[in-house]
């Protein structure tokens, strides 16, 4: 959506609520600055669920892998586009979850490290051990998911309020009135 362009003269003034009698009231630039913050604030939110919700799906496909396997069948697991052993306590780290990944990947020298070393070395994970935890960090993402999406609809509602109080319309609805008339 394209940023608001106008207001209604001397909206600011006359639609101030009287318990902000104090406050002096905001000009056309305040006014307009804080739709845009709104505005980026959702987009943000937006970028951030759609990345929230490919991390659930990949911990959905890999909880419907696991569970017809064996139990005590080794568990791999892909890092950086290779498939290795468990050979490491799951523990807060760089993935993107940061719930289950005990590394941290340095992008500029492209080398992974680990985040803390105590960790005990080669502990082999199973279907058995890993699968409660993939259970349990989907279950995480799905909370964090729906949080995201409540603050995303209050921030929607409180932009949309903020829009019809200041009379705020963006280029668009400016051009689509035009056309009707």
């Amino acid at each position: 959506m394209s940023t608001a362009t106008s207001t209604a003269a001397g909206a600011s003034a006359s639609a101030a609520p009287a318990t902000a009698a104090t406050a002096p009231p905001l000009s056309e630039q305040e006014i307009l600055s804080t739709y845009r913050k709104m505005q980026s604030e959702m987009q943000n939110l937006i970028q951030t669920l759609t990345k929230v919700e490919m991390e659930r799906n990949e911990h959905r496909l890999v909880e419907e892998t696991l569970e017809p396997l064996d139990p005590d069948r080794r568990a791999f697991r892909l890092v950086g586009g290779v498939l290795v052993r468990h050979l490491w306590v799951w523990g807060a780290g760089g993935h993107p979850c940061r719930l289950c990944f005990p590394f941290e990947f340095d992008d500029s020298s492209m080398q992974i490290s680990h985040r803390r070393a105590s960790y005990p070395p080669q502990v082999e994970r199973t279907v058995r051990e890993v699968l409660p935890t993939v259970k349990e960090h989907r279950g995480n993402l799905d909370v964090f998911v729906q949080n995201l999406k409540d603050k995303l609809d209050t921030t929607q509602k409180e932009a949309a309020a903020w829009k019809a109080k200041y009379n705020l319309r963006t280029q668009e609805e400016i051009e689509a009135a035009n056309r009707r008339q």
